[in-house]
């Protein structure tokens, strides 16, 4: 093939370069200026320019541009000036190219720039394949745009397939003048196709000072998901010190999975492992946790984390989800633990540490007019010690069906329905005998009203009948309880209320205030349930939205007397503009025209016993007082960053609070969040919970809880949060931690200590925990510790820790 075939001859010019340390300007580096993106970690980014020579067709014809060509006798041509070839995407700029008579192979000498898509190297001297992608530059200094990365070396080879092959060469993804660190190997491995760079001897240089030594290390180099070794963890706490070393297994683009050895002092070696999977239809993960002889931990003997020293320690978690089609979902999960002090020990390395640990088998219809599941469904308490009475109901299995018919003039009809069958494993000679009973229930309640419903107001008339029957078991226990009662009683309500209007101008700005009355009116008359079991029952404390509700329990195993009159004031504050609620402010209180006989033994003829009768006054003044203690709320959203929230119960006839809440929240739009809460509880407020509960608190509550995270630059957050017990003058947890996020690195410092609380709100049983928590990041080539980000985000609300 002649010259004339695969050359076309022009004039240029050309940038030179060199083999000494490359300015910015030189490596394609633009600083930013007025278009500086907001949060920009880089004072500039890479920008590759457009090319010289136009793309030629065919895409492997090789152009060139130079300002003289010498053709010699042997058929070699030399082309001198500034020299430009470009074939195909690469493209070539020398002072000066020499090309053989078989035109396979260009010679360039440098200062000279090899560039590609989002590459540049420069050189003192190259050998450019003119058929194919191969070329070897020596002295030269490159960068990879897309991946943020540069480096040089003593020769950078371009393989035929792509790969780039370098010897006595370094990398980093430090912008350019700044050598915070870099990657030094004696033989590097650049692939861009599978995103994977491979090193040998290689070191890790910080300021040019060696710190770590590799004899062989494979790394990502850009985003994609890629099967190795993650970069070990570790962490330092009042219990000692441990280091993970997590493996990431890539299996396809809709599978992978995570095995972590743990490595933890004075408890041994815990082997967690994770699988996750993506189908069309479903979708799921498999986790959990091993540790074949627990070591104790370096608490002293008799305490509770020392408790299954010597035993295996393991938990298990799976969750699966899907459908069948639109209208028919599925859910499968199962989940169990060695014991319930697990997480309290171990924690967990891939998400939450769980309060329980469910079992379920669930398929749910979704039609137009009904709505059906079924479900078998359990629980794993993770409490320790976990006494029977605490231990939770599995239902095998439970039914519901469930509809609503809208009729002509707001009329409505409703229908649910329940069948279950509740069981557990417990010894029924240790438990209440009213717990200590499985079998079935059937739970019925269909419902009929009328709802008028206009801008001014709404009115609506409600009534449902609940019926309930069991088929019950005691076992062995001796009783002469009936094994198959029936309860049916009406439910009957009245809602109402209206809504009044005016224009408000304030400040300037227009607003529409309301002021809306209200009235609901309950009765539920006492049934015999005292030979009824609790299989799901839990009496409901007392709130704002308790002024409206009928049901003073959750669950169906009881339903409290009710006659009552709820009377409320609601008034918000609308801003036309935006029609954006700014201010919403409520204050109501129930009346009882009878005392409530119903309580968790559900005898409709007995009150639960005065206090001069050794009772307990809490229940004893909650089932006879005649009125509710007053409820006021507050919603308001002074500006758009901050936003505060307020409930208080007050007793008036006792003239003292029985629970407030308070929270001011700050959310800018540069990232700043600031978290202020204060809370109190009188002793008893919760009628779910009886002294001798292992979650009944023998004091009354009041805490404060203050959390902040601070944007101080786009590089620096600050991060703190105190929770305070007022009421026993400690801190129940303390956490402050810095992070720094840079163009090439970022750092994550926290210190925390905390209040375990050994699952029971006895302070006695409470135990103080230290941590010490380290992230390291160099960007492009991994990290050292944990990620505490995703635990920010949970104790700071409304806080997004910035990625690394």
């Amino acid at each position: 093939m002649g010259w004339a075939d695969r050359f076309r001859i022009g004039a240029g010019n050309v940038a030179g370069g060199g083999t000494r340390a490359l300015p910015a300007a030189e490596l394609d580096w633009r600083p930013w200026g007025e278009d500086r993106p907001a949060g920009a970690l880089c004072r500039g980014t890479y920008v590759m320019p457009a090319y010289r020579l136009p793309a030629a067709e065919p895409s492997d014809l090789v152009q060139t541009e130079s300002d003289s060509a010498y053709h010699g006798e042997q058929g070699e041509v030399t082309l001198a000036g500034e020299v430009v070839l470009r074939r195909g995407d690469s493209q070539l700029e020398s002072p000066r190219v020499s090309v053989p008579a078989s035109r396979e192979t260009a010679h360039a000498e440098g200062p000279l720039a090899l560039r590609d898509l989002n590459l540049l190297v420069r050189g003192a001297e190259a050998e450019v394949s003119l058929v194919s992608d191969e070329a070897r530059i020596a002295s030269a200094h490159y960068v990879l745009h897309d991946e943020f990365l540069r480096g040089s070396a003593l020769q950078l080879s371009r393989l035929e397939d792509g790969r780039f092959r370098l010897s006595s060469a370094n990398f980093t993804t430090c912008e350019p003048g700044n050598e915070l660190w870099r990657l030094a190997t004696s033989d590097l491995v650049l692939d861009r196709e599978s995103g994977f760079g491979t090193a040998r001897h290689a070191r890790l240089e910080l300021g040019q000072v060696p710190v770590f030594y590799w004899p062989w290390v494979r790394f990502p180099i850009d985003d994609r998901r890629h099967t190795g070794f993650l970069w070990p963890e570790l962490g330092v706490s009042s219990g000692g010190y441990e280091l993970s070393t997590p493996f990431y297994w890539n299996i396809a683009p809709n599978q992978d999975g995570t095995l972590t050895p743990r490595w933890i002092s004075d408890r041994g070696l815990l082997l967690g492992g994770e699988y996750r999977y993506l189908f069309p239809t479903d979708a799921g993960q498999l986790e959990g946790a091993y540790l074949a002889n627990d070591g104790g931990g370096t608490d002293e003997p008799g305490t509770p984390s020392r408790r299954y020293e010597g035993e295996e320690r393991w938990y298990l978690d799976y969750r699966h989800s899907g459908y069948f089609d639109a209208r028919t979902r599925y859910n499968l999960r199962y989940g169990a633990a060695s014991d319930g002090r697990y997480f309290n020990d171990f924690g967990s390395v891939f998400g939450d540490d769980p309060d329980n640990l469910q079992r379920l088998a669930q398929i749910g219809y979704q039609g137009e007019q009904w709505r059906l599941d079924a479900r078998a469904q359990g629980f794993q308490r993770l409490d320790d010690p976990l006494r029977d009475s605490d231990k939770p109901f599995y239902r095998l299995p439970s039914l519901t069906a469930s509809s609503r018919w809208t009729l002509p003039a707001g009329i409505y009809q409703e229908w649910r329905s329940n069948l279950t069958y509740f069981w557990r494993d417990v010894d029924p000679n240790r438990v209440p005998l009213r717990e200590a009973a499985t079998g079935s229930r059937l739970h019925l309640s269909p419902a009929s009203g009328w709802r008028f419903d206009e801008s001014w107001g709404h009115l609506e008339p409600r009534v449902e009948w609940l019926y309930t029957a069991y088929d019950l078991d005691y076992g062995a226990r001796d009783t002469d309880r009936d094994t198959a009662p029936q309860r049916a009683v009406a439910v009957s309500s009245i809602d109402g209320g209206l809504v009044f209007e005016r224009e408000l101008d304030l400040g300037g700005r227009d607003y529409r205030q309301t002021l809306e009355p209200r009235l609901n009116y309950a009765y539920v008359p006492a049934r015999d349930q005292s030979e009824f079991p609790s299989f799901d029952a839990s009496e409901r404390a007392f709130s704002w939205n308790q002024l409206w509700s009928p049901y003073r329990f959750s669950g169906a195993d009881r339903v409290g007397d009710l006659n009552r009159l709820s009377v409320g004031l609601d008034s918000r504050l609308i801003e036309d503009a935006r029609g954006r609620e700014r201010l919403a402010v409520g204050v109501g209180q129930a009346f009882y025209f009878d005392d409530r006989f119903i309580d968790m033994n559900g005898d409709p003829d007995t009150l639960p016993r005065a206090p001069e009768a050794g009772g307990n006054f809490m229940r004893y003044y909650n089932a006879t007082r005649d009125r509710s203690p007053l409820v006021a709320r507050l919603d308001w959203r002074m500006t758009d960053a901050w936003r505060s929230r307020w409930e208080w119960l007050y007793d008036d006839h006792l003239q003292r609070t029985e629970s407030t809440s308070l929270n001011l929240h700050y959310r800018s739009p540069a990232g700043h969040v600031v978290n202020l809460g204060y809370r109190w509880e009188l002793q008893g407020f919760d009628p779910s919970l009886q002294p001798g509960d292992d979650d009944y608190r023998n004091y009354n509550r009041e805490e404060y809880d203050l959390s902040f995270a601070w944007k101080a630059s786009h590089r620096v957050d600050l991060i703190g949060r105190a929770v305070y017990d007022h009421t026993n003058r400690r801190f129940l947890e303390q956490l402050g931690g810095v992070q720094w996020n840079d163009c090439c690195y970022g750092v994550q410092l926290v210190w925390r200590e905390w209040v375990e609380n050994n699952d029971s709100a006895r302070i006695d049983n409470d135990t103080t925990e230290r941590g010490l928590f380290l992230r390291f990041v160099l960007k492009g080539l991994g990290g050292v510790g944990g990620d505490a980000g995703n635990y920010f985000e949970r104790a700071i609300p409304g806080y997004r820790a910035t990625a690394f």
